[in-house]
């Protein structure tokens, strides 16, 4: 077996510095990597939402949280609050973590939906401590000494600045012998017998030999589609949201402990609270509205003083054909795109990252192994998207040209599949190690109005009066533990208070606007 010598990443910001932070970390100098990025390439440090498993990903580079959350104007997530996605008027939150308690082999759900039919039941919100502590603005960490208690279910994630991330991370690849090459690459050479990338030549004449090549170029996919041409799938059809613009804005008073979506006339509208600032941007579809109108919402729906120009992006919703081609990897936005509504663009990231190091070669390339990782990757992606399409088919409204369209669309088979079974009986299933489980469907699905015609018919061992008396124990716990809890602002002032940023780190190398949510 003939070992890799060098690796090459091409591109910095969030994906090019995550991806040398864990290498580093786990290839402890094996490998010779390099990393090329330019400070000429526009990037924008907005606000950055994630799911749970980012603790898992900082947990395997060594990283202290408190530490993490000060350098990054970290903050705490609990869930996403979505706002007029049903109908206007309406909300609900998907919390991370579990929703009750199973009574036997049920889950809380199916007990749920017996007495929500016969108008016996509280919000579905009220059965988790994630969603619960929402509505107050509460957090506090899971207390692990207390595994029988919500108090020791608390599941959360963070919001931080993206660009602040990769500057932390890019400290950490270096202090670990990463070697950083500032410049633009301006051609890439592949072997003419094989179709192997050989090397990079900078723009100043350098030519840059490597054995493997990490593509974090963007959207542009410099080495994977460029020079290796892997193709793209367009789900623009599913997913007819193609722009997006983002600002900034003071901090406000409403320091939640969530991420806000807010359904608008054609896409919708993020909001994250960070320590120094909020992030904010609306995501839409150029079909049914123009740039103009879409800042002008944006701008007067701010909760506090704009503090930044405005980025615009365009893109087009889905992946690579191939993420992995040859002895190219493509990693971030080179290797695809989905829009943020469920933040997982740094999952995407972390899970290629984490992907690639089960699956890594040796300078053999055997096929199996890039099968194996494309066919995961395929798979991730597509349960991905359709958890984020059924946010617009699920719906109620038709008061625009677009929530008609896709309240009427065709949606993918693997969806549709889940639809039907949910609306049966409240059945949901993972399957394979898709990312989002049980519990993230059940709430979207509800939330969303898709109120099962039937219930699990065992529910009916128990008598409505039993399943009263369960669910209400659920629930006072819950309130109770909630109770308790110290707000939001005054966790994080308490235990990761931010030093006040410097003028001239928000221009730090960071992550471009496209993969900044």
């Amino acid at each position: 077996m003939k070992q890799l010598k060098r690796i090459l990443i091409a591109g910095g910001g969030s994906a090019g510095w995550m991806t040398a932070a864990m290498m580093s970390r786990l290839f402890q100098g094996l490998y010779e990597i390099i990393l090329i990025e330019s400070d000429e390439i526009g990037t924008v440090g907005v606000g950055e939402a994630t799911i749970p498993a980012i603790k898992k990903f900082n947990e395997l580079l060594g990283l202290d949280e408190n530490e993490f959350l000060q350098r990054t104007q970290g903050t705490f997530k609990l869930g996403i609050r979505f706002i007029d996605w049903l109908r206007p008027g309406s909300s609900y939150t998907h919390g991370f973590g579990v929703i009750g308690q199973d009574l036997e082999w049920l889950r809380c759900h199916q007990y749920w939906l017996k007495m929500h039919a016969a108008g016996r039941a509280s919000p579905l919100d009220h059965f988790s401590i994630n969603t619960a502590a929402v509505h107050q603005n509460k957090f506090m960490r899971a207390r692990p000494d207390q595994p029988q208690s919500p108090i020791g279910q608390i599941a959360n994630a963070f919001h931080f600045d993206a660009g602040l991330y990769a500057a932390y991370l890019a400290d950490y690849a270096q202090a670990r012998g990463v070697q950083r090459r500032e410049g633009k690459i301006g051609e890439v050479s592949l072997d003419p017998a094989d179709g192997f990338v050989r090397s990079i030549t900078m723009t100043d004449g350098e030519v840059i030999e490597a054995d493997l090549f990490i593509d974090c170029s963007g959207f542009r996919g410099l080495i994977i589609e460029q020079a290796l041409e892997a193709g793209y799938e367009d789900w623009n059809h599913w997913l007819p949201c193609d722009r997006a613009i983002a600002v900034p804005s003071e901090r406000s008073a409403d320091f939640t402990p969530y991420t806000r979506s807010t359904a608008r006339p054609a896409g919708w509208q993020w909001r994250i609270p960070l320590q120094h600032r909020t992030g904010n941007g609306h995501v839409y579809a150029s079909r049914w509205m123009d740039d103009a109108d879409a800042e002008t919402i944006l701008f007067d729906t701010l909760d506090a003083p704009a503090a930044g120009d405005p980025r615009r992006l365009r893109f087009v919703p889905g992946k690579r054909n191939r993420a992995w081609v040859k002895n190219c990897v493509a990693i971030g936005l080179a290797g695809g795109f989905l829009e943020p509504l469920e933040s997982t663009g740094l999952h995407l990231i972390q899970s290629a990252i984490l992907r690639l190091v089960r699956l890594l070669p040796d300078a053999g390339f055997d096929d199996a192994n890039i099968a194996e990782f494309n066919r995961q990757t395929d798979f991730e992606y597509e349960r991905i998207r359709d958890f984020i399409i059924l946010h617009y088919k699920a719906t109620e409204r038709g008061d625009t040209p677009f929530w008609r369209h896709v309240r009427d669309m065709q949606v993918p088979a693997t969806l549709q599949r889940k639809i039907d079974l949910f609306a049966a009986n409240g059945r949901i299933f993972r399957e394979d190690d898709e990312l989002f489980a049980e519990e993230s469907w059940i709430q979207v699905f509800i939330g969303q109005g898709i109120i099962p015609t039937g219930y699990d018919p065992l529910v009916d061992i128990k008598s409505e009066d039993e399943i009263a008396a369960y669910l209400g124990n659920i629930e006072q716990v819950i309130a109770r533990c909630v109770d308790v809890m110290p707000s939001h602002a005054d966790y994080v002032a308490k235990v990761c208070p931010a030093p006040p940023l410097p003028v001239s780190a928000a221009s730090r190398p960071g992550q471009r606007l496209a993969a900044s949510r």
